[in-house]
């Protein structure tokens, strides 16, 4: 059985071209679904791609292996960026993809831990994740494994009080084999975060719930491998926080420029190829 360890040599450039390859299949996968999370996918891509492609220790022919990674998509609706990850790594037949957006298929908008392997928490309704992690690092403790538990949320999703309970919880029981991160691109569903209900400054709060810290540009791969290879040992006594600094849309200048607009919406055929192009023609230049 083939293992993915942890920090696998893949470079910069290899990563970013990776980033823009998830851009391209969300853009691919919302026209085959006729709606879809465009921004919000394009903020976290080089997060995954560094995640996945880097970071998590995973058996994608035994997904079920006690001793993988655990990674929980707090911001489910970004699920369309992960799919075509997870079939490239084989956790299920690329034709798989084909069903996305249907009726009955396993691979969704939102993740579902019972149809689809690769995925160890479902998503749905946001704020819960955090609290699940929570309770996978403590289980992990309790079991003697050294595995980590990363969360992915966005930073709309730290409006919800549950969040913050974990976040308590986590200090409390000195989980240093849980990490957060926090796509911090500034906005929710409903608009700027800090006008819904400011979650700022969250290096500080996180400090203050008992946290290791480091905040970083969420898309720069150089940052990204340097945190996540400087996480303290999992039998550490502090979860840590990456609070990823993104931009909503990164990525296409369609979705940057407007990127609430395109939270969740459907590109015409001409946006689509003016999109594809820009992202095409970058991956070319970085060859």
């Amino acid at each position: 059985m083939v293992t993915l360890e942890r920090g696998r040599e893949v470079t910069d450039a290899e990563l970013a071209r990776r980033a823009d390859w998830i851009r391209l299949k969300t853009v691919e996968l919302v026209a085959q679904a006729g709606l879809g999370h465009y921004a919000s996918t394009f903020s976290c891509a080089e997060i995954v791609a560094t995640l996945y492609y880097h970071v998590l220790r995973l058996r994608p022919h035994e997904p079920r292996w006690p001793d993988r990674d655990r990674f929980l998509l707090g911001k489910g609706h970004v699920a369309t960026g992960l799919w075509p990850v997870l079939a490239d790594l084989g956790y299920f037949p690329h034709d798989w993809l084909k069903q996305f957006g249907k009726v009955g298929s396993p691979v969704n908008d939102h993740p579902n831990m019972k149809l689809a392997p690769g995925i160890d928490f479902s998503s749905g309704s946001l704020g819960h994740n955090l609290s699940v992690g929570t309770g996978m690092a403590l289980g992990a403790r309790l079991s003697g494994r050294d595995y980590r538990t990363f969360v992915l949320t966005g930073d709309g999703e730290l409006q919800e009080g549950q969040v913050w309970e974990a976040a308590m919880a986590a200090s409390h029981y000195k989980l240093g084999n849980l990490v957060a991160i926090i796509d911090a691109n500034g906005y929710s569903g409903s608009g700027p975060t800090s006008e819904a209900m400011n979650i700022e400054p969250l290096a500080a709060r996180f400090d203050a719930f008992g946290w290791l810290v480091r905040e970083i540009d969420g898309h720069d791969i150089t940052a990204l491998r340097s945190a996540f290879g400087g996480l303290p040992a999992p039998n550490s006594r502090k979860p840590a926080c990456v609070i990823a600094r993104t931009e909503k849309g990164r990525g296409a200048e369609l979705f940057s420029k407007q990127p609430q607009a395109w939270h969740l919406g459907l590109l015409s055929a001409e946006q689509q190829a003016d999109v594809v192009a820009e992202i095409t023609a970058r991956m070319e230049l970085a060859q």
